[in-house]
């Protein structure tokens, strides 16, 4: 029998601005753990994804990631510190809130307009 495990999985990222996408990850804690002048590997508690410099307006804009964190609450006013702190063109992010389907939710829009 075939081994079909999926031993890791990384999406791409586009960004508008590679240098401030950059910049906007690692203010919120993620490492780059290895880049070259059009990719970059992010590493945050052993999750990657690859940041790379290409940018299409339709595919950042409906482009959306999903993280499971332990306190919502406290990503929500680290984001927050971090967005006061620096200035990341086109960045936001909402308070939590309750969602119909039981999750704390809150939504952070990156520099490129990724959600």
């Amino acid at each position: 029998m075939p081994n079909l495990k999926i031993t890791d999985m990384r999406v791409f990222l586009p960004a508008k601005n590679y240098e401030i996408s950059k910049k906007f990850y690692t203010a919120l804690g993620w490492t780059i753990t290895w880049e070259d002048d059009n990719l970059a590997v992010c590493e945050l508690d052993g999750h990657t994804f690859y940041l790379q410099d290409y940018y299409n307006k339709d595919w950042a804009n409906n482009t959306m990631l999903f993280f499971a964190v332990a306190d919502t609450g406290a990503w929500f006013e680290h984001i927050s510190a971090v967005l006061a702190e620096h200035s990341f063109p086109n960045t936001r992010v909402r308070p939590p809130k309750d969602e119909d389907y039981g999750a704390l939710v809150t939504h952070v829009w990156d520099p490129s307009g990724v959600l």
